[in-house]
């Protein structure tokens, strides 16, 4: 008798804690229904998109090349600074004070832009940072979650176990005894083979903002996107082959390693969805890809940092 009272303070102990643990996680969930991550207010960018005929402007700036790669000239193209490029070219033949100054004024207004796309690229790199903490956030609720099934699941399966045992050495009668074993095995057992539920449980998480969807569907232009960013995503100049762009090449990797080359399980998703329930895998899918758009928006950079380099030599 003292053995099942014993057995029964533990049990009682820690569910006690399971439950603790549930409530803290439940209020915690409140702050992730709404993103944090967006800006506090929407700003209107110009909804005029860079000319994707980049051979023709290319062609059209041919006297460039000598000084600017191909990704530098479209970059320009792209900021509307190839005008005061030209004027530099000119004044650079007159070696007057006043052509000079005229010089460091054109340089400025293209610095100006310049600086105008570096901090729209640290803008978007941010929230895609912001977003996957989110949802870091929420895989971590979700974890907590199946973890709590398991631990108790795995606490019922000792409790009857245990249970049954102690039952067994109370009943005299050998029959009895004997089903009582096999019958806390067997409910013993359940309770185990209940822990191998591979999805596990599953959360509701909103995004009516989202940015994966727009990167999915690929459409002309993105209102959550500036424009420079999105054509610097979409031109497949500024890919390292030139034949698929930023987004196209990042959206065969998603299909091929996150949805296993299955397009119609990907168009579903609820990934590119204003939101939905979740389970641990789809969580993980989504931070993976925050991370790696992240990653590709850092990269252009690069593109901008060889444009500096290149201006530098047209100053000199």
């Amino acid at each position: 008798m003292k053995k099942l009272l014993y057995l029964f303070a533990i049990f009682s102990l820690l569910t006690s804690c399971v439950s603790k643990k549930n409530q803290a996680i439940k209020q915690n969930i409140l702050t992730l229904k709404d993103s944090y991550c967006k800006a506090p207010f929407q700003y209107n960018y110009s909804k005029k998109l860079p000319s994707y005929n980049s051979d023709s402007i290319l062609l059209a700036n041919k006297e460039l090349k000598g000084t600017f790669s191909d990704q530098s000239i479209l970059i320009l193209n792209a900021l509307d600074n190839l005008d005061e490029v030209h004027d530099i070219m000119k004044l650079k033949k007159d070696s007057s004070l006043s052509a000079q100054v005229k010089v460091l004024q054109l340089k400025t207004k293209i610095n100006s832009k310049i600086t105008i796309a570096l901090t729209e690229l640290d803008a978007v790199a941010a929230e895609f940072d912001c977003e996957g903490e989110r949802v870091a956030q929420i895989g971590s609720y979700v974890d907590n979650l199946n973890n709590s099934r398991n631990n108790k699941l795995i606490l019922y399966s000792i409790v009857a176990g245990a249970a049954a045992s102690i039952a067994g050495g109370i009943v005299k009668d050998e029959g009895w005894s004997s089903a009582i074993d096999i019958g806390g095995g067997a409910l013993g057992a359940g309770f185990g083979l209940a822990t191998l539920n591979p999805k596990g449980k599953k959360v509701e998480f909103v995004h009516q903002r989202n940015l994966l969807r727009d990167i999915w569907h690929e459409k002309l232009e993105s209102p959550n996107f500036p424009p420079f960013i999105w054509y610097m995503y979409t031109e497949k100049k500024f890919s390292n082959k030139e034949s698929n762009s930023i987004i196209q090449s990042m959206k065969q990797r998603w299909l091929h390693y996150q949805f296993d080359d299955n397009q119609k399980e990907a168009d579903g998703s609820v990934i590119f969805s204003d939101g939905g329930f979740y389970r641990a895998d789809d969580l993980q899918n989504r931070a993976a890809m925050l991370n790696q758009m992240q990653s590709a928006t850092r990269t252009i950079n690069q593109n901008i940092n060889y444009l500096l380099l290149d201006l530098d030599k047209l100053i000199l």
